[in-house]
């Protein structure tokens, strides 16, 4: 198999305990564990992380940017969805 023909993986990494994972970029490679040694070498040189996943392109299932009306906009008049709604305590750091 040539490295054209590797599949492709995303790359999430959470930057401290207590945070969500984000979406940092892609990587290409044979297996998921090469795919996680070449995300933890492109993506995290300076120790940015303490947690990475890598997930195959074509596991993930995304909703299409035209629909957005029909996915987003009912949760409009549902104050208690949106965090304006809520009093958060002060020894709450990452929210």
């Amino acid at each position: 198999m040539s490295i054209e023909d590797w599949p492709l993986f995303e790359v999430f990494i959470r930057k401290r305990n207590g945070l969500s994972h984000i979406h940092v970029g892609s990587v290409h490679a044979a297996d998921p564990a090469m795919a996680l040694d070449n995300a933890r070498d492109l993506y995290t040189r300076r120790t940015e992380g303490v947690s990475i996943w890598v997930v195959p392109s074509g596991a993930i299932t995304a909703s299409d940017p035209t629909d957005k009306a029909a996915l987003f906009e009912p949760a409009e008049d549902k104050v208690y969805r949106h965090p304006s709604a809520y009093a958060v305590p002060d020894e709450v750091k990452n929210l």
